[in-house]
């Protein structure tokens, strides 16, 4: 698994920047970062429970908290700080970011939401 080189926080696009020891760069959207976050509230507790975060177009990240040598927290100005990113998942969240973002704009679209808050 790819080991995190740096993580630049870019607060005026909203992005976080995270590079891999594979040489791979990804800038993930804080809005992407949100509707993916890996905590309960989110995903859920089980397979199919994932929650549709609408709203979320303007939110940014307030802090980077590490933890340990796995991965980090990210608290969010909306008030969100739960669940851990792991190195893997924001590897994965990188290489997904395509797909992933295309299925959250159909499902927004499906229950008549939009990324507006």
């Amino acid at each position: 698994m790819p080991q995190p080189t740096s993580l630049i926080l870019h607060r005026a696009s909203h992005a976080l920047e995270v590079s891999f020891d594979s040489g791979e760069t990804f800038r993930l959207p804080c809005e992407y970062l949100r509707v993916e976050s890996p905590s309960a509230e989110v995903q859920g507790h089980g397979p199919g429970q994932k929650v549709l975060v609408p709203g979320k177009r303007d939110v940014n990240i307030t802090a980077i908290e590490p933890v340990g040598n796995y991965g980090v927290l990210l608290r969010f100005d909306d008030g969100h700080a739960s669940g851990i990113y792991s190195w893997a998942l924001l590897h994965q969240l990188g290489r997904e970011h395509a797909q992933r973002w295309a299925n959250y704009l159909q499902a927004l679209e499906a229950a008549g939401a939009t990324r507006e808050g």
